[in-house]
């Protein structure tokens, strides 16, 4: 019985072999090229799954670059347009402020040839008072009237003396 499963082991085995054999041969001849095509387009698909990602990598690289440029050149061109609007501010106030002075002035000007001419008004209206009581005066001490010329004269002579008195 032991020469018989020797006998049957080596069958077996024998047959277990040749099919191994077989099945290598059948791969070899009709799997093997297509089983490495697949694993060489899956490496080559995973190559340049890489280099895209690389590719990728360095283009966001590249445009976190350029952001932060166009940032900084955007803080500038604020920073430009505030000190612009500040400057323009501050050249209008003082332009404000020179043109309040000058309204001013203006006013200020007026206001003294106002002040000018009712100064000569009231002047003119005091001589004119003065003249009639110096006339009234003169009538009651010299106690009579005297007559048109006199009067002129006496009222002239007045104003003259008011006049150099100013």
């Amino acid at each position: 019985m032991s020469t018989l499963i020797n006998s049957t082991s080596l069958g077996n085995l024998i047959i277990v072999t040749g099919s191994f054999v077989l099945l290598l041969v059948l791969i070899k001849k009709f799997a093997w090229t297509q089983l490495t095509d697949v694993f060489k387009a899956r490496e080559e698909k995973i190559a340049n799954d890489l280099d895209k990602a690389e590719s990728s990598r360095k283009n966001a690289e590249d445009l976190e670059s350029r952001r932060q440029i166009e940032l900084s050149h955007a803080k500038g061109e604020a920073n430009q347009i505030i000190e612009t609007a500040k400057e323009t501010g501050k050249t209008n106030g003082e332009k404000l402020v020179a043109e309040a002075k000058e309204e001013a002035g203006r006013l200020k000007e007026k206001a003294q040839q106002d002040i000018e001419i009712s100064k000569t008004e009231a002047f003119t209206a005091v001589k004119s008072d003065v003249a009639d009581l110096s006339l009234h005066l003169a009538e009651k001490l010299i106690s009579k009237n005297l007559d048109q010329e006199a009067h002129s004269q006496l009222i002239d002579s007045y104003l003259d003396k008011l006049g150099e008195a100013k």
